[in-house]
């Protein structure tokens, strides 16, 4: 599918991995909403990259309903859909004290990353179905998982929950989209330079790297914006997932 002209939607797009989406489809003149909570951030990348921005809960119901609608009274109906937003909590299953898992924070995190992004899948696909294909197919849906779905870390148990039921719908929701030429996949990426890495020293920025076989170093988010495009120019990518990862196998901790 050729991403010139075409309007898409980055949930989380206003930082990280998606934002390095949303400018990377910017680029290839796509006409982009930017999905976030952060307002700020949110807007700045909006306006840098000629979008719009919208505040949405992508577990919330109505707030996606009105964000699409926001996106589509700006560019027409989306026939491009990344999933990037999420939350990523480090809490052992028994903590300090013998404590057990807070049942909240388990709860939000599956909430937000998983059910958040079938909540966008959803409504974003009954809306496109109506619309009129461009050379057989009507758009594509990239998600975003991460390799703790398959090698999940100590004090991740919420998140690798989350993200492996991401990468387990996956198959399902693309044959479940087939008959509406729309298509699904997922990215499961390794460690990855984002906000949250920026943050920490650079000896552990470069520790980290290091457990990477090869290319011995974070991935960058412009990487993972590269399969993306890659996805959606690709028509027989479909119903899968695709490890981004440099090879890397998680260890405990």
């Amino acid at each position: 599918m050729d991403i010139n002209g075409l309007s898409a939607i980055v949930t989380g797009g206003a930082s990280g991995l998606g934002r390095a989406t949303a400018t990377m489809l910017a680029a290839q003149g796509a006409k982009v909403a930017i999905f976030d909570l952060n307002e700020e951030a949110g807007k700045a990348v909006a306006a840098e990259l000629g979008g719009v921005y919208v505040s949405v809960n992508v577990a919330d119901d109505a707030s996606v309903a009105a964000g699409l609608d926001t996106a589509e009274a700006a560019h027409g109906v989306a026939r491009i859909l990344v999933n990037c937003a999420g939350i990523a909590p480090a809490v052992k299953t028994v903590g300090k004290e013998n404590a057990p898992h807070p049942l909240d924070v388990f709860a939000k995190t599956v909430t937000v990353n998983l059910i958040g992004t079938f909540n966008v899948i959803s409504k974003f696909s009954a809306r496109l179905a109506a619309a009129e294909e461009i050379d057989g197919e009507r758009g594509v849906i990239v998600n975003t998982a991460s390799v703790a779905a398959y090698d999940g870390q100590i004090g991740q148990a919420a998140y690798s929950a989350s993200k492996g039921g991401v990468v387990g719908m996956t198959l399902p929701i693309a044959r479940d989209l087939a008959q509406h030429k729309i298509r699904v996949m997922t990215i499961a990426p390794g460690i990855f330079l984002t906000p949250m890495l920026e943050g920490f020293p650079q000896h552990v920025q470069d520790a980290l790297g290091a457990q990477v076989p090869h290319p011995s170093r974070l991935g960058k988010p412009a990487e993972y914006a590269q399969l993306v495009e890659s996805i959606i120019r690709n028509p027989m990518l479909n119903g899968d997932v695709i490890r981004l990862d440099g090879a890397i196998r998680m260890a405990p901790r």
